[in-house]
């Protein structure tokens, strides 16, 4: 069977404890993120290369796992919502759609990782999207993040080395961080007083 028939059980979501929609732990986001070492940034455009060959069909795996173990995050997706069957969603042109905006934005990220004030701006971009017009919780770009490296590991094992996974949970931070930086920037993120 192949994994989209049968997915692994869920991971559970990320604690939270006492924050509610729009709030987030101070802790949560650090003040700044440790920028990416020339080596690491190598390894990850290397590694990328490999999986952005397929990303298509990569990113239709990430999505149908994250919807799959997360069924919540489908709330945002009205085209989608509704299916509950992998093959279901593997056979949606929608779904195909956003995971090539996903697969893209990433490889937008990993081609500029040179480049900081880019990779800032891209990713400022989507995190206002995804506040303002889509008001998805930043959470899941956290949850997002975990599916993604789960399956570029299983799929790509060769080479998502255990070293390789720690540069690119590296990255995921970095690309939390600047995320979760654009709902800051637009009022969305309070910390919560039941959290401190």
């Amino acid at each position: 069977m192949s994994r989209r028939e049968s997915p692994p059980p869920p991971s559970p979501p990320p604690q939270l404890l006492g924050v509610q929609r729009g709030q987030v732990e101070c802790e949560d986001r650090p003040e700044r993120v440790e920028p990416l070492s020339d080596a690491e940034t190598e390894i990850i455009q290397d590694t990328w290369g490999h999986v952005y060959k397929n990303c298509e069909d990569v990113g239709v795996s990430v999505l149908i796992r994250f919807f799959v173990n997360f069924p919540s995050a489908k709330q945002y997706f009205s085209q989608f919502q509704d299916m509950e069957d992998p093959e279901e969603m593997e056979r949606s042109s929608q779904l195909r759609h956003h995971a090539r905006r996903v697969m893209n934005a990433i490889n937008t990220v990993v081609e500029n990782l040179h480049d900081p004030e880019k990779v800032s701006s891209v990713l400022a971009l989507v995190g206002k999207a995804h506040a303002i017009k889509h008001k998805v919780e930043p959470m899941y770009f956290k949850i997002l993040s975990g599916v993604m490296l789960e399956v570029l590991a299983e799929d790509f094992p060769e080479f998502f080395t255990a070293e390789v996974q720690m540069v690119w949970t590296k990255l995921m931070g970095v690309v939390y961080w600047h995320v979760t930086g654009a709902y800051t920037e637009v009022g969305w993120l309070q910390v919560s007083s039941s959290a401190v």
